[in-house]
């Protein structure tokens, strides 16, 4: 997660200072230029990651593949060394959620250096995959990333109570087209029916158990267009959770001044970009 950005965490010295600015600040030159070269390295390394699993490109490409993930490892590593080394509140940075995040997805390299035929190997490898997330230690995006998930915070309670409420509604129709199809039809018990119920409330639709009987049909298609709320609820929930949010959040994230205008958009303290 993003260090705090306050200002006694902020080096006081010349250097320290300045990486800082550059690896934490998205308002700045130098950061925004950092922010735009980290991301793209981010999306380079992950579509690497996804072609290097085709068997025929893992193969006649081995070594290509090989030094592409030496030169990202070593970038950010290079990153991740900086971050901890510009802040005063070292700690803060490795055990955040994003500190820990920002190590994993470097480490499996190390270990199939060390390690080559370990029999883990391949599944920590696929830890690299935790890089996509780096997107959030951008600061531009971890701005926002804040809202969504005060919105989900907040709305939880009412999710919760939706969800355990889409729970006892599919086991119900789940018992009652088994009840309806007699155990035919592929619903030969209620875990299937209630799988049965799942696939059509979710629009998947799989096709590979459906009601042969004419109240079984009228049941499916009840159940079909209940399937628009699954989607419809729960966003409603949380998009009126964010909408609260981002109203009444006027705190800067650089400096933590609250005492600024409704409607103002950058810091009255600092100059720090609100929303």
């Amino acid at each position: 997660m993003k260090i705090k950005p306050e200002f006694d965490l902020i080096p006081e010295d010349g250097w320290r200072k300045k990486i800082y600015e550059t690896v934490y600040l998205s308002h700045t030159k130098a950061g925004k230029i950092f922010d735009i070269c980290l991301l793209v390295l981010i999306l380079i390394s992950t579509a690497l990651l996804m072609v290097e699993t085709i068997p025929i490109f893992r193969l006649e490409y081995y070594r290509e593949f090989y030094y592409a993930e030496f030169f990202i490892t070593l970038i950010f590593t290079i990153e991740y060394i900086l971050r901890i080394i510009c802040v005063k509140d070292r700690e803060e940075y490795i055990f955040s959620p994003l500190g820990i995040i920002d190590f994993l997805s470097i480490v499996p390299f190390y270990i199939s250096l060390f390690f080559p035929i370990w029999h883990f190997v391949a599944i920590i490898r696929m830890l690299r995959m935790l890089r996509i997330f780096r997107i959030f230690n951008l600061a531009d995006y971890m701005h926002d990333g804040r809202f969504i998930v005060s919105a989900l915070k907040h709305s939880s309670r009412k999710i919760y109570i939706f969800l355990l409420f889409m729970v006892i509604f599919i086991i119900m129709i789940g018992s009652l087209m088994y009840l309806i199809e007699d155990g035919k039809n592929g619903f030969s018990s209620i875990p299937q029916s209630v799988y049965w119920a799942v696939v059509t409330i979710t629009t998947v639709g799989y096709g590979d158990i459906s009601p042969a009987t004419p109240l079984g049909k009228m049941l499916s298609i009840v159940v079909m267009l209940c399937g628009y709320s699954i989607i419809a609820v729960p966003t409603g929930i949380v998009t009126s959770e964010f909408r609260k949010q981002k109203k009444n959040n006027f705190q800067c994230d650089r400096c933590g001044n609250e005492d600024n205008d409704e409607n103002a958009r950058f810091c009255k303290i600092c100059g720090e970009k609100i929303i």
